[in-house]
């Protein structure tokens, strides 16, 4: 047997109805009105903590893991000194095989 719902008497229930111009939802929670209690576990994938032994806090720990930000610039600068001396032999014949512009014009 379903549990009776707490609620004013029907005739105030069809008062209310009539005046808020809609049915009241009741805010409070019955078994009825709830989810199914029954649903399967999840499944979830292995983490990295799902093995015990050998496994110490400061090996998963994340925030361990992060490093001091690195300057782009500096970064930069090495692999332009690293493949410079591979892209001067290249420019060179490309400026050999490209037309040069004529003289410029000077407005002053």
């Amino acid at each position: 047997m379903a549990a009776v719902r707490r609620d004013i008497a029907p005739f105030l229930q069809r008062v209310r109805a009539f005046l808020l111009g809609r049915e009241h939802t009741v805010a409070l929670r019955f078994e009825d009105g709830l989810a199914d209690r029954t649903q399967p576990q999840p499944e979830l994938p292995d983490g990295p903590s799902h093995i015990y032994s050998a496994n110490y806090y400061c090996t998963r720990d994340g925030r361990r893991e992060v490093q001091p930000p690195i300057d782009l610039v500096q970064q930069q600068k090495v692999l332009d000194a690293n493949a410079g001396d591979a892209t001067a032999a290249a420019s060179k014949a490309s400026q050999q095989l490209l037309p040069t512009p004529g003289k410029v014009y000077a407005w002053d």
